[in-house]
């Protein structure tokens, strides 16, 4: 099995290839220039080194979001037209779920990572590794800041926060929560598109037409329509 995974979720772009159970190449960059024109010639250019062509893959992974409207699509298009043009399955993995992969294998505790969402808020979402795997404590969410820190703090355990948006949000974080607040190394803060192949390897495909992002922020913005929309048919 010969895995390509790709993330353009957030300003950190990553594709990578995963042979069984091993890293053939990992490409990443964390800068503020257009995904769009970026992404292809990263697939290529690690093809290339990997001497792999397209015909190789056998699956495709993608970071389906939260993050960024417009680099979740751009990873997921591309992701979609790679996967049906090439008749493999496609797979999508949740863009915090990849970050706390990452980093939270080793801590005896809880992984919190984030993404700022602005005007204070973040994207986030509460994991832990149990018996070497990755569980879900508390689902993706886009919520307040000094709200998600107020919940952390009542929590037994200590609480592991990832993220480059981290030192927007690490005062708050380290006031409310306090001696149970810890945060990951510089050098942590980009997800691995390693790890999201990882994550991937071993899930079933999803049907490529109806695959769609988890925006989170759109799915909320939704439900405020409808909610309107009733209230104005009641009345």
């Amino acid at each position: 099995m010969t895995i390509l995974a790709i993330d353009t979720s957030n300003y950190a772009l990553g594709v990578a290839l995963l042979e069984e159970n091993q890293v053939l190449g990992e490409y990443i960059t964390n800068l503020k220039k257009n995904h769009s024109v970026r992404i292809m010639p990263a697939i290529q250019t690690l093809m290339k080194d990997c001497e792999l062509v397209p015909s190789d893959l056998t699956k495709i992974v993608v970071a389906k979001g939260p993050g960024s409207y417009t680099g979740v699509r751009i990873g997921v298009t591309i992701a979609k037209t790679l996967a049906w043009t090439l008749n493999i399955p496609l797979v999508g993995i949740s863009s915090l779920e990849v970050l706390a992969s990452g980093t939270g294998r080793y801590f005896d505790g809880y992984v919190s990572p984030l993404f700022d969402a602005r005007r204070g808020q973040v994207y986030t979402g509460l994991y832990q590794f149990k018996d070497g795997r990755l569980e879900v404590v508390e689902p993706d969410q886009l919520v307040m800041a000094v709200d998600w820190a107020g919940k952390l703090a009542e929590l037994s355990k200590p609480v592991l926060f990832v993220g480059n948006d981290l030192l927007i949000h690490q005062p708050a974080l380290e006031e409310i929560v306090g001696s149970k607040a810890f945060f990951s190394n510089v050098t942590e803060h980009n997800p691995r598109p390693s790890e999201l192949a990882l994550l991937g390897r071993d899930k079933d495909g999803e049907d490529i037409h109806n695959f769609v992002p988890n925006y989170i922020r759109l799915a909320e913005a939704e439900a405020k329509w409808l909610e309107a929309k009733g209230k104005i048919s009641n009345g």
